[in-house]
């Protein structure tokens, strides 16, 4: 009997002790593969995820008394509608709305920037611009009505971005993104994420307890805030 030399070793002929041919063995092996290689992609994925929800948490801002007060701009920014009121000269009176580029139009189409400005120091520009052609030196500037927006994301129904026109609650502006997705959403680790000049800060929220009136805390957004309500993680 002629026995593959692999056979021969040890002086055993171990296809013949298993009952299994080495062509049978090997499709065994070809079919048990592919099952383990899935299995160790799926260890793989559930360890990328567990990874990812182990890291860390950027560095949050405290809650502070300012946070709980109603938002009130002291400046002009995109979207303000500004009135502009000349005593002296009536026929010069306008309306104007701040454009994205945070500029406005006069008369003969004088421009100036108006976004970041107090209603008193553009009033005191459009004065000097207008001076050599009033006889009454007054200018009233006034904001007919200002909006800015604020944006919500994650686990609510309708994400997107919000025009605020009045003092807006993160718990309101998530009612006015739909809601919260029961199923998903984490709502005692909200987030909100500020920029103000430069500066980011980043809050983390119990919405559940404000929600169910545990916490008294009213935080109040601003322009540009980012509230995020995240996902819980499911592993299958």
């Amino acid at each position: 009997m002629n026995i593959h030399p692999m056979n021969q070793r040890h002086g055993v002929d171990w296809s013949s002790r298993s009952g299994v041919s080495l062509s049978a063995k090997s499709t065994v092996v070809r079919q048990i593969c592919p099952a383990h290689r899935a299995f160790g992609w799926v260890a793989g994925a559930v360890a990328i995820v567990l990874g990812l929800a182990g890291c860390s948490s950027p560095n949050l801002t405290p809650v502070s008394p300012d946070d709980a007060k109603p938002y009130r701009s002291v400046s002009l920014r995109e979207g303000d509608a500004v009135q502009i009121v000349f005593p002296g000269a009536p026929s010069l009176n306008t309306v104007q709305q701040v454009r994205r580029d945070g500029m406005i139009t006069l008369d003969e189409g004088n421009e100036l920037i108006a976004a970041g400005k107090s209603p008193v120091q553009l009033q005191d520009e459009i004065l000097a611009l207008y001076s050599a052609r009033l006889v009454r030196k007054e200018v009233l500037v006034t904001v007919g009505s200002s909006a800015y927006p604020v944006f919500v994301s994650g686990a609510v129904l309708r994400p997107g971005k919000i025009m605020v026109t009045e003092p807006l609650t993160v718990v309101e502006a998530i009612m006015e993104a739909g809601g919260m997705d029961e199923n998903r959403a984490q709502s005692k680790k909200v987030m909100v994420t500020r920029d103000e000049d430069g500066v980011v800060s980043h809050y983390r929220l119990n919405v559940k307890d404000m929600l169910r009136g545990h916490s008294k805390t009213r935080f109040y957004l601003r322009p540009m805030d980012v509230v995020y309500v995240p996902t819980k993680i499911q592993v299958w």
